[in-house]
């Protein structure tokens, strides 16, 4: 998989203040809820209208989430959400603040399994705030993005917002690449000439793909309504195209992730008619192969019953011919079932 910058951060609260004219910022770093944080909080409602905050928690304990409630105008349902995690994709508008909820994910190729985590971007008219949950956290790489572009700085906190989606997407088009590798090498080891069941397989990366597909789809509309929904027309009209080229990006890893599910149907399909054809394979050779035991096993069976007057006991060839007879319907039987492809 390529490297998307989803790295995991210790439990820390960063703070950036930006200012959005020059490019330049201000980096804090500190556990909560020591002094140098309460001095970074304090700060906020001084910022002047050239500069934004953006504030970074990853799995913060409910202390620490609360804490900052006040400081940024949080609605404390918004809190509630953000502290527990696990929130399906939306969109929310708490009085000037807009809420984002959405997965974040990436494939492990050698386990086959999605792994998935949550963030809540929560963007004021000064501030940004973003609660990240789980073992993948977008931000780093967002902020990477957003110090090699000053121009997208000056949009101020909707800069932020557009960062950690489009990475988040990113990750998205890089894990579906990956998983489509993942299912081709699986088509092909279905269709070989190997007798391997895998079933198991197929339908764990199935289970992923339909975890994948639970962060992907609910996301497309959210993202849209950036664009055309209520609150529209408050964002910085610059950052339309921006918003625009991650909405496409993630419309297409959605179809992406809807045929890769798909597919995985198909190849599920034919993995189970394959091992019924092997079954019916071992079946015919079983009857193939009790049917030519059977002829000699009946003269053998006409020979033991131990009648006194039987003519053939006493004939000079009898032996011979019940031994001949048994061999050629057994040998005939082996050919016909080799011509019908039974044996």
């Amino acid at each position: 998989m390529h490297e998307t910058g989803l790295v995991k951060h210790a439990r820390r609260m960063e703070c950036v203040i930006y200012e959005q004219d020059s490019g330049r910022s201000e980096h804090m770093e500190c556990e909560l809820p020591d002094d140098a944080c309460q001095s970074a909080l304090k700060r906020l409602p001084d910022l002047s209208d050239g500069e934004f905050a953006w504030i970074r928690l990853t799995d913060p304990a409910e202390g620490e989430l609360v804490q900052l409630t006040e400081e940024l105008g949080l609605h404390p349902l918004a809190v509630e959400d953000a502290m527990h995690g696990q929130q399906r994709p939306k969109r929310e508008r708490f009085g000037d603040v807009l809420a984002v909820a959405l997965k974040t994910l990436r494939y492990v190729e050698e386990e086959t399994a999605v792994e998935t985590g949550d963030i809540m971007i929560f963007a004021g008219p000064h501030s940004v705030l973003t609660v990240s949950h789980g073992p993948i956290d977008p931000c780093a790489e967002a902020a990477r993005r957003l110090d090699a572009d000053p121009d997208m700085l000056r949009l101020g906190p909707w800069a932020v917002l557009h960062a950690v989606l489009d990475v988040a997407v990113d990750a998205y088009s890089d894990a579906a690449r990956t998983v489509r590798a993942t299912l081709n090498r699986l088509e092909d080891e279905v269709f070989s000439t190997s007798r391997v069941d895998h079933t198991q397989s197929i339908y764990s990366l199935k289970r992923e793909v339909r975890e994948f597909r639970d962060a992907v789809q609910p996301l497309v509309p959210v993202v849209q309504s950036l664009l055309s929904g209520p609150g529209a027309e408050e964002q910085p009209p610059k950052i339309a195209p921006y918003l625009r080229d991650v909405a496409d990006h993630l419309h297409r890893t959605d179809i992406e992730v809807r045929t890769l599910d798909e597919l995985l149907d198909s190849v599920l399909g034919a993995q189970q008619a394959r091992v019924g054809t092997w079954q019916n394979d071992d079946m015919r050779r079983i009857s193939a192969w009790a049917a030519i035991f059977a002829i000699p096993t009946m003269v053998a069976g006409v020979y033991g019953m131990n009648f006194e007057h039987m003519p053939e006991l006493g004939w000079t060839y009898g032996y011979p011919l019940a031994v001949g007879l048994m061999a050629l319907a057994s040998g005939a039987l082996y050919r016909a079932f080799r011509r019908n492809g039974w044996l």
